[in-house]
C-alpha cells in the first residue's frame, strides 16, 4: 500500500470522526455509533484509524447515523479519489474478469502511443484465446473470483482489434522467460509463440524481447503499461495500480527506455521466439 494512499484514507477517518463528535443530537461515542449502525466496534475503530477501507455504503450509513446525511457526497469523493489510484481485484473482480478487461479495454481505447512490459507472461493485447483462458482460470482459482472466463478471452481479444489501428502506437517489452514459462500446455504456448512470431514487423507493434542472458542496467520487476503521459497500469497480487500523477509517470517511462536497451527487436527477436518454441514443442 502506498503512502499517499494510506495518508488519503487516514484523512477520511479524521473526518468521519470529525462527523461522529459533531453528531446532530449530540457527540456519539464509538460504542453507541457501532450499537445504531449494527456493527462491531472495532470496525468503527478501524475506519476512523485509516486501517480499514470504507464502502460507499459504510459512509452513506455514517453520515446518516451521525445527522449528516449531506455529507455524503463529500466523503464518497474523497474514497473515490483514492480508491481511483489502488484498486482491489477483491472488489474488481466481484463481478468476474470480464468487467476488468472492458475497462482495461477502454483505456487502450482512449491512448495513442502505448509502452509496456512484461517480464514473465506473455501481455495480454498479444494473448491467444487458449493462452488468455490459462491464465484467466488460474487467477480466477487464486481470486476465488467468478468463472467467466470465455466472457473475459472474448473481451481480451476484441482489444487486440487495436492492434491493426493505423493511428496507434504500441511499443511492448517482453522478458524471454515469458517465452518459455509453462503457465499453459506446451501446445498452447507453442501456438502463441507463433502469434509472437506473426507479429514481429507488424507497422503498429514494435516488439522488443529481453534475452535471458541480456546485461541489464537494472533488474526488471512486475509489468506495467504506460498510456500516453497520462496513465501507468501496475499489477500486484492484490490490487491494480492506476498512477496519474506526472513525476512517476516519467519514472516508468524511463524505466522502459532503460529496459529497451537490453531487448533485441525484428529478427534477432523472431530468432528468440523460434529457438523457445523448438525447446517447448519440437516440430
Amino acid at each position: 500500500m502506498t503512502t499517499d494512499y494510506q495518508q488519503a484514507r487516514e484523512a477520511l477517518g479524521v473526518r468521519l470522526r470529525e462527523l461522529r463528535m459533531s453528531a446532530r443530537d449530540g457527540r456519539l461515542t464509538g460504542a453507541r455509533l457501532a450499537l445504531l449502525l449494527g456493527w462491531s466496534q472495532p470496525k468503527i475503530s478501524k475506519l476512523e484509524n485509516g486501517k480499514q477501507t470504507a464502502t460507499p455504503e459504510d459512509l452513506q450509513a455514517w453520515a446518516d447515523a451521525t445527522g449528516h446525511p449531506d455529507a455524503y457526497g463529500e466523503l464518497l469523493a474523497r474514497l473515490k479519489g483514492f480508491e481511483s489510484h489502488i484498486r482491489s481485484w477483491r472488489r474488481r473482480l466481484a463481478a468476474g474478469h470480464q468487467p476488468v478487461q472492458q475497462a482495461i479495454a477502454a483505456e487502450y481505447e482512449r491512448s495513442a502511443v502505448v509502452h509496456g512490459f512484461e517480464s514473465v507472461t506473455v501481455p495480454g493485447i498479444l494473448q491467444t484465446a487458449d493462452y488468455a483462458r490459462s491464465v484467466f482460470t488460474r487467477y480466477a482459482e487464486l481470486q476465488r473470483s467468478p468463472r467467466d472466463t470465455e466472457d473475459a478471452v472474448r473481451a481480451r481479444l476484441r482489444r487486440q482489434e487495436l492492434l491493426y489501428d493505423g493511428t496507434k502506437r504500441f511499443n511492448i517489452l517482453i522478458g524471454e522467460t515469458a517465452l518459455r514459462a509453462l503457465i499453459c500446455p506446451p501446445a498452447v504456448l507453442a501456438a502463441q509463440l507463433d502469434r509472437l512470431a506473426g507479429l514481429v514487423g507488424l507497422d503498429t507493434v514494435a516488439l522488443g524481447i529481453i534475452p535471458l542472458t541480456a546485461s541489464l542496467k537494472i533488474p526488471p520487476t512486475g509489468g506495467f503499461w504506460i498510456h500516453d503521459d497520462r496513465l501507468v497500469m501496475v499489477e500486484t497480487w492484490h490490487a491494480e495500480l492506476w498512477i496519474d500523477d506526472a513525476d512517476p509517470i516519467a519514472l516508468y517511462l524511463r524505466t522502459w527506455r532503460t529496459l529497451r536497451e537490453s531487448a533485441v527487436h525484428g529478427a534477432d527477436a523472431h530468432r528468440l521466439i523460434a529457438d523457445a518454441r523448438r525447446t517447448v514443442l519440437p516440430l
